[in-house]
C-alpha cells in the first residue's frame, strides 16, 4: 500500500499555484497550462477516506485519456497530453461555475427527489407513474451549481441565464456538447454490454472558445449498469448491477459510516484496500475492453516529477 499517492507537493517551473480537491492535484502553469495529477485518493459521502487505493489514480486517469480522445470531434477538450499515467496536461481555462449534469434513467439523486412526490428537477418535468431505474424518453439535463464548497446544488436552465452565471449563447452551446457527448458514451458503452445511466460535464473557455475540462465517463463521475438482465430487473422490482464506485459506498454504510457527525470511519485493512484496487481495475477492462496494465510502483513521485517537467518542456 506504502506506493499509493495520497499527496503531492511539487514545486514544477512556471507554476503558480495548487488546488488539491478530493482526489485529485491541479497545478496552475502560468496561467497558461494545468497539470491535473489524480491521486489514489478516494472519497465517499464528501469524506477522503484514511487510505490511499493503488492504481486508482491510474485507472481514472485512463479512463478519461480514452473518452477525452474518443469525443474530440465533438467538442474541443483541455486535454494536450498524458506524459504519465496518472496526469493529464492540458489548457488553462476559465471554468464555467455549472457542472452539466444529464441523466438517461430514474436513479439516484432524481429518484430520490421523485419518490418525495416531485414530479420536475432543475425546472424539468418528470411524467407520473415512473420506477426506479426506468429510461426517461429523452435524456434530461439537471444541471448543478459548481460549489467551491460544501455540495453542488440543483438549478434549472431560466436561473442560470437570469443569474448571469452562463450567457444564453454559451449555455445553449453547453447544452448541445453535454447531448453530444451523453449519446457518444451511450454508443461507446453499449458496445461494451454496459448502459451510461447519468453523467456530468465541465466546461471552460479560454480565448472565447469552450473546451471540455476535467474528467469524462469514469466510474468517479458517471454510473453504468450492466444491459443484461436490465429489463427483467426492472419488471420484478429489482436492483440494477451497477459498475461504478458505489459497491465502496455500500461497504461503508454496512459498516456503520454515512459521513455523519459523531460517525468513524471504519477501518481499512490491507485486504480491503487491496480489494478496492482490484474493483478499480476490473471496472477499466470492462468500461473501455482495454487490458490494464499496471504502472512501475517503484518510486512513483519521483516519476511522477521527472515526466510533467519534460513535458512541460515540450510545450
Amino acid at each position: 500500500m506504502e506506493n499509493a499517492i495520497v499527496k503531492t507537493n511539487y514545486n514544477f517551473p512556471g507554476q503558480k499555484s495548487l488546488y488539491e480537491g478530493k482526489v485529485r492535484d491541479v497545478y496552475n502553469i502560468n496561467d497558461d497550462y494545468l497539470v491535473m495529477i489524480v491521486s489514489d485518493r478516494i472519497s465517499a459521502f464528501d469524506v477522503v477516506l484514511p487510505k490511499g487505493v493503488p492504481f486508482k489514480g491510474q485507472v481514472l486517469n485512463q479512463i478519461a485519456e480514452k473518452f477525452l480522445d474518443a469525443t474530440a470531434d465533438i467538442v474541443p477538450n483541455w486535454k494536450i497530453a498524458t506524459p504519465d499515467p496518472m496526469v493529464t496536461v492540458g489548457h488553462f481555462c476559465e471554468p464555467f461555475k455549472v457542472e452539466m449534469v444529464i441523466r438517461g434513467y430514474l436513479t439516484g439523486h432524481a429518484w430520490r427527489e421523485y419518490k418525495a412526490g416531485k414530479r420536475q428537477i432543475c425546472g424539468v418535468p418528470m411524467p407520473d407513474g415512473m420506477v426506479e431505474n426506468q429510461r426517461f424518453e429523452t435524456p434530461l439535463l439537471t444541471p448543478t451549481t459548481k460549489a467551491d464548497q460544501g455540495h453542488d446544488e440543483d438549478i434549472s436552465r431560466e436561473e442560470i441565464i437570469r443569474s448571469g452565471l452562463v450567457s444564453e449563447a454559451d449555455y445553449l452551446q453547453l447544452e448541445k456538447y453535454t447531448r453530444e457527448l451523453f449519446a457518444r458514451g451511450t454508443e461507446m458503452a453499449d458496445k461494451m454490454g454496459l448502459i451510461l445511466v447519468d453523467t456530468k460535464y465541465e466546461f471552460g473557455k479560454k480565448d472565447g472558445k469552450i473546451y471540455l475540462i476535467d474528467e469524462i465517463h469514469t466510474p468517479d463521475s458517471s454510473r453504468y449498469f450492466y444491459k443484461e438482465g436490465y429489463e427483467d430487473r426492472i419488471k420484478k422490482g429489482e436492483q440494477q448491477r451497477q459498475l461504478s464506485k458505489e459497491f465502496v459506498r455500500q461497504w461503508l454504510i454496512e459498516n456503520g459510516f454515512q459521513g455523519k457527525e459523531g460517525q468513524a470511519i471504519p477501518e481499512m485493512d490491507e485486504a480491503y484496500v487491496s480489494s478496492v484496487s482490484e474493483r478499480y481495475i476490473e471496472l477499466f477492462e470492462k468500461i473501455t475492453g482495454d487490458a490494464f496494465v499496471k504502472a512501475n510502483p517503484a518510486d512513483v513521485k519521483a516519476r511522477i516529477e521527472k515526466n510533467v517537467v519534460a513535458c512541460l518542456k515540450s510545450l
